[in-house]
């Protein structure tokens, strides 16, 4: 995953990043969440959205105009 998918979104809140991946997903765009938020205490850190390189155009695009 590391040179091929782009990080094209990061929230602190599991709903609003799984309501993201949802959206790019129903546009036929791959996408994957990363968890970065710690294990005991989740107001700390980050989940993150991935989705390949050749789609973070419009991936973006789609974020933005939500």
């Amino acid at each position: 995953m590391a040179n091929d998918w782009i990080k094209v979104f990061s929230t602190g809140n599991t709903i609003e990043a799984e309501i993201i991946l949802s959206m790019l997903k129903e546009h036929g765009i791959d996408a994957v969440e990363m968890n970065k938020q710690d294990s005991s205490y989740q107001a700390f850190g980050y989940v993150e959205v991935y989705c390949p390189k050749d789609n973070v155009i419009e991936a973006l695009h789609l974020i933005n105009k939500k």
